[in-house]
């Protein structure tokens, strides 16, 4: 598991090594030599480099002065530009920039000499490796490594320019491991590599579970299909889709099972289901809903319009059994307030306190999807692409989810962060091969197989 830190909790870890006996100088050479560690690894040979280190007021600042007293007679070259002294003209034959202006702590807008500076790292160095300390600063720099201290920080994860850290690598300076404790942590393909090695060789389709969806009003069929196709892909080893439209459903996808979209047919299609997915093209129609969660007793998933028709009541759910995949509009409509943003820090801190006075586990999607669950764990999901923007890849997710969840009951949590992963994934890869314009929805799980195997493998 790899834990999580917003910039406070980084700040007290400090600040509690420090009281632990550790001086403050101490800790500021540790990330120093740490910092010339992976320059030593990632820039060989070190010798043949010309660095150029650029340094800020703060300690973030101080790592990179010490950094270049350590590198001083060991690299072609070192420039150490100080952002508030004198300016100086940067010297753009550098091969490795190392960004030291701004750490975790700052806030606010860049302007002046910062702005400067980091305008001309982004555009005047297009040859030299840029290597940002702890976090790249204001997330505005663009990094091809970012070395960060003792665990991942939240901020440089979940903002909109995450991408912009490149290669992030967690270097150790000793910080007790209690004094880094966090119920925040990153989705790690390891995590969940175990569900995706080879199947016993008489496995059965009955091993892998059940999954109902229950969709699909009228002029709504593909969502219910979309979603009922993905669990069959995800590798559950049955699935019923009931809709309005249901001959079409099987028309669509031969391998699917239909009901009618009535309480009938899905109260009897429910006794032989493991997983039940319930919302995609259902329409709002509160009082179906209401009643089969009331009488459903295997894993839900809730999305979209059944979502939307729980939402301003004080729906509860049965803990992580009860799964719900909200974006952010309709998490608002959940909590009935409006849409808001929210700062990384605050965004962790909702999506826990959903998921636990709501007692479910919360799939908040977005551009770093937030797995939630009752017990105060949040994980963040490090995939994903603009790719997902597109009607129809929820209902994708939801089928993900139903299908890994009727596999792995027993794992239920890792199985969502799983899907999620997956979901995510195939989206950056299907991005790649037809662009993100051109990608459908169901055109996700053609990258689904490839994805799969990344997760084996790690």
């Amino acid at each position: 598991m790899i834990g999580v830190l917003t910039s406070g909790q980084m700040r007290e870890a400090d600040r509690r090594t420090i009281a632990n006996g550790v001086p403050e100088d101490e800790l500021m050479r540790r990330a120093a030599r740490a910092l010339v560690n992976v320059m030593e690894r990632e820039c060989a040979p070190l010798f043949a480099q010309r660095v150029l280190i650029l340094c800020g007021k703060g300690n973030n600042g101080g790592d990179g002065l010490v950094a270049a007293q350590m590198l001083e007679g060991r690299v072609a070259a070192l420039q150490v530009v100080r952002a508030e002294g004198a300016a100086v003209a940067l010297d753009t034959s550098a091969t490795v920039v190392v960004d030291a202006l701004f750490g975790t702590g700052f806030r606010g807008e860049v302007t002046g000499r910062y702005a400067e500076i980091i305008h001309a790292v982004n555009h005047d160095f297009a040859r030299a490796k840029i290597i940002a300390v702890d976090i790249p600063s204001a997330m505005q720099v663009r990094a091809d490594i970012t070395v960060t201290f003792g665990a991942p920080k939240a901020e440089m994860l979940m903002s909109p320019n995450a991408h912009l850290a490149g290669k992030v690598i967690v270097e150790d300076i000793g910080i007790p491991p209690e004094f880094l404790a966090s119920q925040s942590a990153l989705s790690d393909a390891r995590d969940f590599a175990f569900m995706f090695q080879p199947r016993k060789r008489d496995a059965h389709k009955g091993n892998f579970g059940h999954v109902l969806v229950v969709g699909g009003a009228e002029g709504k069929t593909g969502a219910a299909a979309l979603a009922g196709m993905a669990a069959l892909r995800a590798g559950a080893g049955l699935v019923t889709v009931a809709c309005s439209a249901y001959p079409q459903a099987a028309q669509l996808i031969p391998e699917l099972m239909t009901a009618a979209l009535d309480s009938t047919s899905v109260e009897v299609a429910m006794e032989r289901a493991t997983v039940l997915a319930i919302g995609p093209g259902l329409g709002v129609q509160r009082l179906f809903v209401e009643n089969l969660m009331r009488k459903t007793r295997v894993p839900a998933v809730i999305d979209a319009d059944g979502l939307n028709s729980i939402a301003g009541s004080d729906f509860r759910g049965r803990g992580t059994q009860t799964i719900l995949t909200p974006h952010p509009l309709e998490l608002a409509r959940l909590m009935g307030i409006p849409k808001q943003t929210y700062e990384p820090q605050e965004k962790l801190e909702q999506a826990r306190n959903f998921a636990r006075e709501r007692n479910v586990c919360l799939v908040w999607k977005g551009h770093r999807t937030l797995i939630a669950v009752p017990d105060g764990n949040v994980w963040i999901n490090p995939t994903g692409s603009a790719a997902l923007a597109k009607g129809g890849t929820g209902d994708i997710l939801t089928g993900l989810i139903a299908g890994l969840v009727a596999q792995f009951p027993k794992e239920m949590v890792t199985a969502v962060r799983a899907a999620v992963w997956l979901h995510g994934r195939c989206g950056e890869l299907g991005g790649q091969a037809l662009t993100e314009n051109c990608l459908l929805a169901s055109e996700l799980l053609l990258y689904l197989p490839a994805a799969i195997r990344e997760c084996a493998a790690a």
